[in-house]
């Protein structure tokens, strides 16, 4: 079966992510996708340098990705520009990695997708959506803490994503990862990887 598994930024999903790979699921995580390749030598950044230019770029060669949050933020088409370099190449890995997990007998496949609802694309890709949320003061809170980041930071980025509503619009099923220990939010986890795929 094949699992969208999405939620907001600090909302937990990385981790629900992890207690599901724990499961045994095959996790096909597109964030990790898309910075292997924006990451030094990536398969993007030629594109990418050709497109916004050396000062995009750290001394690596890699995406500058401080300095790019800024600039899409002051300049909503850099976003648009840099979407159009690196989606075909997440779309054509993605589909590397769900055939290999396919082939290797996988029969839980996780799509950990940021903006799986902002796409509109995944949809009719997986069999459920799973939507981890929390409240908005507790994503601000959690990401705000996070190095590299401020309040501020974390609000731009919360005010780009599609809002709790939607995200909870399209969820067969939702965990709500407010105040829970981490052994609480695994047993759900787990509980929900039984159902969609028994031990027997």
């Amino acid at each position: 079966m094949k699992i969208g598994l999405t939620g907001g930024i600090g909302s937990g999903k990385s981790t629900v992510a992890n207690f599901l790979r724990e499961a045994g699921a095959a996790v096909i995580d597109t964030d990790a996708i898309a910075r292997q390749l924006s990451g030094p030598g990536g398969a993007a950044m030629p594109a990418i340098a050709t497109e916004f230019g050396p000062a995009m770029l750290t001394t690596e060669g890699a995406l500058n990705r401080v300095a790019m949050r800024d600039l899409a933020f002051s300049d909503p088409s850099a976003k648009q520009r840099l979407e159009a370099v690196l989606h075909p190449l997440i779309g054509a890995q993605t589909l590397a990695e769900s055939a290999a997990a396919e082939q290797t007998g996988a029969r839980l496949i996780i799509f950990d997708v940021p903006l799986l609802v902002e796409s509109g694309r995944w949809r009719h890709r997986v069999a459920r959506v799973l939507v981890v949320d929390c409240t908005e003061q507790t994503q601000l809170d959690r990401v705000a803490a996070r190095p590299g980041w401020t309040l501020a930071a974390a609000a731009a980025v919360l005010a780009a994503q599609a809002s709790r509503a939607q995200r909870r619009a399209s969820a067969d099923a939702l965990i709500y990862n407010e105040g829970l220990s981490l052994g609480a939010l695994k047993a759900q986890v787990l509980h929900l990887a039984d159902r969609w795929h028994p031990a027997k």
